[in-house]
């Protein structure tokens, strides 16, 4: 029998062909690679570099004005975000308190600790006292709708112009009432931590007490009981208001420093100021006569 060498390990024959192969030549970045080539269009390099920190510093700068001066205006994602972090049982109890408001306490909303250890007021579905978008925005859908039904049973047929119609008399009032409340506010030197979307949604919970009143028309009553549901509707939203904005009016000083960053909107209010938010106040709640009378006037 002839003497057969074995084979090497393959192991040693690619350790011999990384020798030949010569030394680890270092590959380009891709970053430098993607690199624009500014000398290509007649620009220095340095220069360009230069103008591009200059844009980024002037945007950074942009947004950051923007967010110091019109941040309270335009609230952020996060922040109507907040507003709609409900649950079902969220929704029935805020219901029962919109229509019977009589029987609920306290009213006062809850404060809890964020992760940056900053005071913040609790969502929701963590509290019942805090407002939300999702009940306002649902019934003013419901409003339109129940509009748009009315239009076809009386008229007999449906005409689409009234979708617009109800919609833009519904935004009309909203805008009308945050306007005023605003307003209110500004003239009262009422520096407080509420946010925007807060009076948005107060002004957005007497569209429960209208639909109730329509509702009503639809299951047969007239004359005098529809107009009895229609001032229970408005008497339970005017209290609710009165109750849920008087924090906001005549805030608490231990949880107003708590909540607001800027101590000094958090001064102590003389009886004279006291009896002016007071009246305020009431003038907000005797309000939604107008607002609610116009509503269910369909």
């Amino acid at each position: 029998m002839p003497f057969q060498h074995s084979q090497p390990p393959h192991g040693h024959i690619q350790q011999q062909q990384q020798h030949q192969q010569g030394p680890y030549q270092p590959q380009p970045t891709v970053a430098h690679a993607h690199q624009p080539d500014y000398a290509a269009w007649g620009i220095d390099g340095t220069t360009a570099q230069l103008g591009m920190q200059l844009g980024h510093s002037a945007v950074a700068a942009g947004q950051d004005y923007v967010q110091r001066n019109f941040g309270t205006v335009f609230p952020a994602a996060t922040q109507v975000k907040h507003h709609f972090n409900v649950s079902n049982s969220y929704v029935m109890r805020k219901l029962r308190v919109l229509l019977f408001p009589w029987t609920h306490k306290p009213w006062a909303r809850k404060i809890r600790r964020s992760e940056h250890g900053q005071s913040e007021w609790q969502t929701p579905r963590e509290d019942i006292n805090c407002p939300d978008l999702y009940i306002p925005v649902m019934a003013i859908v419901t409003y339109i709708i129940l509009t748009a039904l009315h239009s076809g049973i009386n008229n007999k047929f449906f005409r689409p112009q009234i979708l617009g119609e109800s919609a833009s008399r519904a935004t009309l009032v909203v805008l009308l009432d945050f306007a005023f409340v605003k307003l209110g506010c500004y003239f009262l030197n009422i520096n407080d931590s509420s946010q925007v979307v807060d009076v948005f949604a107060y002004g957005g919970y007497k569209f429960v007490g209208v639909i109730v009143t329509i509702t009503a028309g639809f299951l047969g009553l007239k004359g005098p009981l529809c107009l009895l549901v229609f001032v229970y509707a408005f008497l339970a939203n005017a209290f609710f208001l009165l109750r849920s904005l008087r924090s906001m009016v005549l805030p608490d000083p231990s949880i107003s420093i708590a909540t607001n960053p800027n101590p000094t909107t958090t001064a102590t209010v003389n009886p004279a100021q006291r009896r002016r938010r007071i009246t305020f106040l009431f003038l907000e709640a005797v309000c939604q006569i107008v607002y609610m009378g116009a509503l269910v006037r369909i």
